[in-house]
């Protein structure tokens, strides 16, 4: 497995999964130079200076003719619309030097003990090249144009042994990659001694011998099913009534295990080990390579992994209590309860995995469960298990008829393609008794449902294979287990799931390595039904998202307490803005209810010029202020106690918060060292780790870290390429990874009316696993929806699930590997993310290859392993499953394109494009992927040639889709954007979860003037009316009407000049158009039919995401009427395409 495209996204510069070439804008008006791909062969690979970005690998796709027409003028627009235009409880003492009583820990500060990388450096422009052709003679190298190298590891550049290199300082509950030259027999212990650099290719037993076949319901010209091997009589899956009986006979002879007796266990967490009580052997002893997951956190001793450790009572709660968010409506007969049968801590059998509440029209295209029927399923006499399906499956490749999803779609004449209801994710074509069991697609899902057999026919497909995660979200039901002995692949450390295969009642195949493994005895009882002899039924061969309460043998330290410490810019700018008093008062209504136990730490520090510190040990009649003033040499005055246990110290903490905005109120300083106060920061959290919230209003501008201004407002409106993209320093970055070493993760909050370099401050965010929350112009009497909408985002912070020192890795069947990570993280190897911090609210995303044939096999699966310490102090994996089918045509590929995924994964790779080259290189590239993507379904898939833009069903939205990126905030050019915005903008595309990320690219747009009941959803006794989606165009809209659109983070609430009066008054609570305030944001609660039903809607639009979207009336005199209309993607703008336009242009691309 390659790992170069690691240490891109870290920052060691070699690595990059992005070619070079002449730098084109096929969407521009202007003529521009033509660039066109071979299809006859491959590009040759051409190396270039270590410090340019990596030209593409060898295995790039050929991509097809791509070449701006220099004829194509652009007339009027071609749309048939119109376009349109008291008193302090301390007192601050005076500015002195150090404090005389406690000497200065270090004469300079340390460098952290954490992973460093080396500093970034500018990339130079490629070289200037001849001509923009593909050549085949490999003494002639050309460039490509811009367009991506999808499924295929970027090249190797240099060493990176940085990579493997575990941070120093207090271990955590996780560790670091080894190497070995003589693997132990078997097992896997942390290795606490600096390892070697690791090879993860582990030798793996072959697949079984599966025929390729096609799993959709047609034939491919030219195919036709393979020969199928005769499965072996002795397998069955037991889990699957319709695949047969297990084996006759009596089961081997075995002492039953009894059921648990005593309490239950699953609160209790284990004792940590000892330093080297339970392995046996030494806890530095060199990892196999073979058992890589030692990684993860996962010290297992001899025999644990297989279950012949020490047994102990096992439990399985199916709701976790502990889960954010209220319960959510079940399947009926599938509500909670406990059967009164069952022994303490054991209770009811899962409901559906996918069962949520009614969500968001728009993101329920991204989040809806698989809703559509499944493929006919044959099962073949004498059964199988997933791995032996081929017989059914091929039979699925002989129906006639054609699925849906490759129906021919002529994009230029289908005006109306929007569907008034949202698509949901597709269905893998899967057995019945398979896709019930498979991961959530809110949870984890593929750009394509359906794997290529190979790479080259994923090149010729020319779409990105990659996954989408929201590993830690919030779910209302969670399947718990505790059990002494976690079942794994002794092999590639897999967790056992749903999709593996039970040769027997003692054996299970590895669905991802193939490896049989033995079932351990305690692994025989089932906790739900008290019933011995059936392993496959037990919760963990059930669910495809499950969680455990891990062991003591994946800890090496006690798990460690919640600690927050809160880091709070007083400069008189900041005290200007009065979100000092809005936190202040945020967190003394929810001090209560912060995540934690008995041992949770609180601490805070101020600063401007100075560093402010504040005692709050228990015993002191009120918090006392310490100041450091020597910022060049930070240290801690009195390092035991600025960190305090909440609840001994909770009256102290409380008045401190009380009294901080009055002592800052009247202060003019206006210097702010932010860089200084990060590194006391540090110094105190290193020896616990946990969470720094770092609250800034201005650019740092004095000791280390200090920024200036590199915006210039003339070219906010440049068509040309947008500079200072990348961070301006490295400090920020190296404090990151400092922190990332220590569990330290920092999250950064910005509230500003000025350019405060969001590209170099958000490094300290992205690297440590944190989170960026950016407020333009927040001022608490100018801008009140601001206001609110930082009230309601501080106060989900601050009491949202989170967890500690987690790590988490992503595993896929042998043949296939992942090469770039999208999110924030560190990667600490080449698959695994460490994070200091995880929180229900962050997104991640992976583009994957294919390094192997999967010629043999029928499906694949990937998991998802996250290792945490939740804020109660308990060990905990969470691990997701995902089950996919594997086929051996371009029209089965396409017809399990996910548009939305596809979509989400261009526009993380666009953002990475966009810093790593230019914008110009990425909006070209996005341009290309739609290009590409419908020339191969043309030129491959469609058996008779037609005219038009032709695209099957499944991808009708994906032009559409590329549009809006290119018209959005992150990209666009031409429309006067200021560089913070458009630098958050690519952090949202990043960090947010698919569902959220799709409102931002593609906002939603209802008409609300006319709501009815009709259809209407019922929920907690509330009526929420479902108004149909309607196209993002100017035309859709009417003078009579109200419209509202919902962009993700923002809504807008448009009213027609002669909107009707009823509306006006039932809703608006004014009488007439010109009596509308020009700043409303919040909605009058009237008592009318008409107002609770616009009030539901939108309080049910805002309940589906975990941040809240500020609402904005918008008449045709506001402001804000511009901004609005900006998002009309399918209009034409001075600078950028109409929708039919940008078809036109494709059209004209692919027809060459």
């Amino acid at each position: 497995m390659s790992t170069a495209g690691f240490n891109s996204q870290n920052g060691t510069g070699t690595g990059q999964a992005y070619a070079n070439g002449p730098s084109q804008n096929p969407v521009a008006l202007q003529q521009l130079p033509g660039v066109s791909y071979g299809m006859t062969h491959q590009p040759t690979y051409n190396p270039v200076q270590a410090k340019a970005p990596a030209p593409p690998g060898p295995g790039l796709y050929p991509s097809g003719q791509y070449q701006p027409v220099s004829s194509y003028q652009p007339g009027p627009p071609l749309t048939s619309y119109p376009t349109h235009p008291g008193q302090p409880l301390l007192t601050r003492p005076q500015m002195v030097g150090p404090l005389s009583h406690t000497p200065p820990q270090s004469a300079s500060p340390s460098p952290s003990p954490g992973p460093r990388l080396p500093p970034a450096q500018a990339t130079p422009p490629p070289p200037a090249m001849s001509s923009s052709h593909y050549y085949p003679n490999p003494q002639q190298p050309q460039p490509m144009a811009p367009s991506w190298q999808y499924n295929t590891a970027p090249p190797l550049m240099g060493p990176h042994t940085s990579m493997n290199t575990p941070p120093r300082g207090p271990m955590a509950n996780h560790v670091h990659p080894a190497a070995s030259s003589a693997p132990p027999p078997s097992s896997s212990t942390y290795s606490s001694a600096p390892p070697a650099h690791a090879s993860h290719s582990a030798t793996q037993p072959p697949g079984p011998g599966m025929p390729p076949t096609s799993l959709h319901g047609y034939t491919h010209q030219g195919t036709a099913p393979p020969p199928v091997n005769p499965m072996a009589p002795h397998t069955y899956q037991p889990s699957r009534a319709p695949y047969g009986p297990p084996p006759t006979g009596p089961p081997p002879t075995l002492k039953p295990t009894p059921p648990p007796t005593g309490p239950p266990m699953a609160n209790a967490t284990p004792p940590p080990p000892g330093a080297d009580a339970q392995c046996g052997r030494a806890v530095n002893s060199i990892v196999s390579p073979t058992e890589p997951d030692c990684q993860e956190g996962d010290v297992e001793c001899p025999g644990t992994a297989a279950g012949n450790g020490p047994q102990a009572p096992d439990s399985y709660n199916h709701v976790d209590n502990k889960m954010a968010g209220p319960p959510q409506p079940g399947t009926p007969g599938r509500h909670l309860g406990h059967y009164p049968s069952l022994p303490p801590g054991y209770q009811n059998t899962p409901a559906p995995h996918n069962t949520t509440s009614p969500m968001h029209p728009a993101m329920q295209a991204a989040t809806q469960p698989y809703t559509q029927a499944p493929q006919p399923y044959q099962q073949p006499r004498g059964g199988a298990g997933p791995a032996q399906l081929s017989p059914s499956l091929a039979a699925m490749s002989l129906q006639s008829s054609t699925p849906e999803a490759l129906r021919v779609v002529n994009l230029l004449q289908e005006r109306n393609l929007l569907p008034p209801n949202p698509i949901p994710a597709p269905t893998p074509c899967l057995p019945q008794d398979l896709q019930k069991i498979n991961c959530h697609p809110e949870v984890f899902r593929c750009t394509l449902t359906s794997i290529p057999q190979t790479q080259s026919l994923l090149n010729k497909a020319k779409m990105p294979m990659g996954l989408l995660l929201h590993p830690f979200k919030d779910l209302s039901q969670l399947p718990v287990v505790t059990s002494s002995t976690i079942v794994r692949c002794r092999s590639c450390r897999t967790y056992i799931n749903p999709f593996v295969t039970f040769l027997d009642q003692r054996r299970w195949k590895c669905n991802l390595c193939y490896r049989v493994n033995d079932v351990p005895e305690e692994f025989m009882y089932n906790p739900v039904s008290r019933s011995y002899g059936e392993p496959h039924k037990r919760p963990e061969v059930q669910n495809a998202t499950i969680e455990f309460i891990a062991p003591s043998e994946y800890m090496l330290r006690p798990p460690q307490p919640a600690v927050y410490l809160f880091l709070l810019d007083v400069s008189h700018n900041a005290i200007e803005t009065g979100y000092l008093k809005v936190f202040c008062q945020s967190l003394l209504d929810n001090i209560n209810a912060l995540p934690g136990d008995s041992r949770t730490k609180v601490g805070f520090i101020t600063f401007d010029s100075t560093i402010h510190f504040y005692n709050l040990q228990e015993g002191l009649s009120q918090p006392q202020m310490l100041i450091v003033s020597d910022i060049e040499d930070i240290f801690l005055p009195t390092p035991d106690s600025l960190l305090v246990n909440l609840n001994e110290c909770k009256e102290l903490v409380q008045d401190l918060l009380k009294s901080l905005p009055n002592l800052f109120e009247k202060t003019m300083e206006t210097q702010s060292a932010l860089g200084s106060a990060l590194q006391a920061a540090f110094k105190l959290l290193s020896p616990t780790g946990g969470r720094m919230s770092v609250f800034q209003t201005q650019l740092p501008n004095l000791g280390v870290g200090t920024l200036h201004s590199r915006e210039d407002p003339n070219q906010r409106a440049s068509a040309k390429d947008i500079q200072h993209l990348s961070p301006a320093t490295d400090f920020y970055k190296k404090l990151a990874l400092d922190c990332s070493g220590q569990q330290v993760s920092v999250d950064l909050f910005l509230l500003s009316a000025q350019y405060c370099d969001l590209a170099s401050l958000g490094c300290i965010s992205r690297y440590s696993a944190g989170s960026v929350y950016y407020y333009p112009s927040y001022h608490h009497q100018h801008n009140p929806a601001q206001v609110e909408c930082f009230q309601k985002d501080l106060k989900r912070y601050l009491t949202r699930k989170i967890g500690f020192e987690a790590v988490m890795r992503i595993r896929c069947t042998k043949g296939l590997s992942i090469h770039t990570f999208h999110g924030n993280f560190f990667v600490r190897s080449t698959d695994l993310l460490s994070l200091p911090n995880v929180n229900p609210d962050a997104g991640f995303a992976v583009q994957m290859s294919i390094e192997e044939n999967l010629d043999d096999m029928q499906l694949v699966s990937f998991q998802a392993a996250l290792l945490y310490t939740s804020s109660k102090g308990e060990r905990r994996i969470r691990v997701h499953t995902l089950c996919l089918p594997v086929v051996n045509s371009l029209a089965d590929i396409f017809a399990g394109a996910d548009v939305q995924a596809i979509t989400g994964l261009l526009a993380c790779m666009a953002v990475d494009r966009s810093v790593t080259a230019s914008l110009s290189d990425a909006r070209d590239a996005m341009t290309n992927a739609a290009i590409d993507s419908l020339s191969s379904y043309r030129q491959s898939v469609l058996t008779i040639q037609q005219p038009g833009l032709l695209a099957p069903a499944c991808l009708r939205l994906f032009p559409l889709f590329i549009l809006a990126l290119l018209k959005q905030k992150a990209f666009r050019t031409g429309t006067s954007t200021r560089l913070d915005d458009r630098v958050f903008a690519m952090c949202q595309l990043k960090y947010q979860p698919l569902a959220y990320t799709m409102l931002m690219i593609h906002p939603a747009l209802y008409r609300i003037d006319d709501l009815t009941d009709e259809g209407a959803l019922n929920i907690n006794e509330r009526t929420i009316p479902q108004p149909r989606l309607l196209q993002l165009s100017v035309e859709k809209l009417s003078r009579e009407g109200a419209f509202l659109m919902d962009a993700g983070t923002v809504m807008y609430l448009w009213i027609g000049r002669n909107c009707h009066p009823n509306f006006l008054t039932q809703v608006l609570g004014v009488p007439s158009y010109a009596a509308v305030p020009d700043n409303l944001y919040l909605l009058p609660e009237l008592d009318t039919a008409e107002s609770q039903r616009t009030r539901a809607f939108i309080g049910w639009l805002r309940d589906q995401r975990p941040f809240f979207p500020s609402l904005h009336v918008v008449r045709d005199e506001s402001q804000l009427k511009a901004t609005f209309m900006q998002n009309m993607i399918e209009d034409r703008t001075e600078s950028a395409l109409s929708y039919y336009e940008f078809l036109l242009h494709l059209q004209q691309q692919i027809s060459k």
